[in-house]
Formats: C-alpha cells, structure tokens, sequence
C-alpha cells in the first residue's frame, strides 16, 4: 500500500493503551510500571513517560475509545495479541471494538519477528516518498533524508500535547498536503493523532512505526526485538511470529 500510494492509516493499541482503554491508571516512568494498583520495576527510559489519571484524563479516554471503535476503508488497528495479554484481555479488545473485521490486526505488526522484514522490505520504499514525522522533541532525524517535514511532541504527549494534532491538521489545510506518508513515534498521542487525521484527510498515510527507527535518530534502544536485530545477537523477542 505505501509502496502504491494506495493511503491508509495504522494505529497501534498495545498494552498500554489496552489499560487505558480498561481505564486503569497506568504509569511508566524509568524504574517504575504501574497498572492500576499494581506496582513494579520497569526498564523504561525517559521518553516512554506516560501516565493516565482515570480521574483526571477522562477526556483522553473518551477520545480513545472513539478512535478505536472508529470505522473507515483502509483504517487499520493493531491489538495486543494473546501470548502477551492472554485470552481474556485479547477477548476483551474485540468486544469493545463490536467485534472482530478486517480493520484488525497485530499492534506488533513491524516489530519482533516482523522487524527484520520492516528493515529490508519496508523502510527502503520511504526513500520514494515524502514523509513528515511526528515524534519526541529529542528524535535526530538527520539520518532520514525521507522526512520533508517534522512536528514534536515532549513527555505523555496524548494528554500534554494533543493541541499539536491541530497544528498538523492546519499545516495539511493551508499547504494542501496530499500524497505524503506520515510516521508516527508518539506513543498513545499517534492513537488519537492517526485516527482523526486520516479522517479529515485521508489522502495521506499515517503510520504508527513505534519504535522502529529510533536506532537511526539517536534514540534509546532497549527494545528486546531492537537490541537483538541491532546487536547481532538474535534472541525470543526477533523470532516472536503472532497468528491472528
């Protein structure tokens, strides 16, 4: 579909959003995760910060749930797949979606055992294309000559800095911007940013790559699929393949 202009969006809901979507309060700071009321030690770097107050970000919430239920041609969502949330969570996200179509698929879907193919088979096709990123304001995009464009976010974007889907959506009304490739690494704000962008304008695409090239923009690395691809050591997480 990149390849043949063919637009379309992709947002991925992976565990995190699956506990918002529960509203449960979720927290990821550098050494700490929590999932409601349960706390542990976490690896996450300072740019992975989130964190959902169900009592004070119930706004975010309603907007998540109304762009994952959303429903367009070529509008794509990617859940959380059983062997990482079990069957009853996985059960769960199709019944709030009002079931199970074509518009679902993997949130992993260029990462752990789809990485490799995302390198060789997916990332040279951009070289074709104009894309615009949207990701951390720490991101170094000097090593993707594809990006025409950039807007950056900081630290829980999806509730600090959702007024920036605004500014993207003016820039694409004023500059009448059609036929680009948008590459979103912003964490829960791509949610909200995919869906009501590729509605308004849906002849542009809008991508969730995650954390895929954040080995190309000076970026933490600590991704088990990323170190194991990167550092030439193989390991569970690059041969992790998920049959819907």
């Amino acid at each position: 579909m990149i390849r043949n202009d063919e637009h379309f969006g992709f947002a991925r809901y992976s565990d995190g959003e699956l506990y918002i979507l529960q509203n449960k309060e979720l927290v990821l700071d550098k050494g700490l995760i929590q999932i409601g009321e349960q706390k542990q030690g976490g690896i996450y770097q300072p740019a992975d910060f989130k964190h959902f107050d169900p009592k004070v970000h119930g706004v975010f919430l309603e907007r998540l749930i109304e762009a994952y239920k959303h429903r367009q041609p070529n509008y794509y969502k990617g859940i959380s797949c059983k062997c990482c949330v079990g069957e009853k969570d996985f059960q769960w996200q199709l019944d709030l979606h009002g079931g199970d179509d074509e518009s679902l698929t993997w949130a992993n879907l260029w990462v752990n055992g789809n990485y490799p193919l995302f390198v060789t088979h997916t990332l040279p096709i951009l070289y074709s294309k104009d894309c615009v990123f949207v990701g951390h304001k720490d991101a170094d995009i000097s090593k993707l000559p594809f990006v025409v464009k950039d807007f950056r976010v900081g630290y829980n974007a999806f509730v600090n800095d959702y007024d920036k889907i605004e500014e993207i959506r003016q820039w694409i009304k004023e500059n009448n911007i059609t036929n680009h490739v948008f590459l979103f690494s912003a964490s829960t704000f791509t949610n909200l940013a995919v869906y009501e962008l590729f509605r308004d304008f849906p002849n542009n695409s809008y991508i969730d790559i995650g954390t895929c090239l954040t080995p190309m923009m000076n970026m933490p690395t600590h991704r088990g699929y990323l170190e194991a691809f990167w550092g030439y050591r193989g390991g569970q997480d690059i041969q992790k393949i998920c049959v819907w």
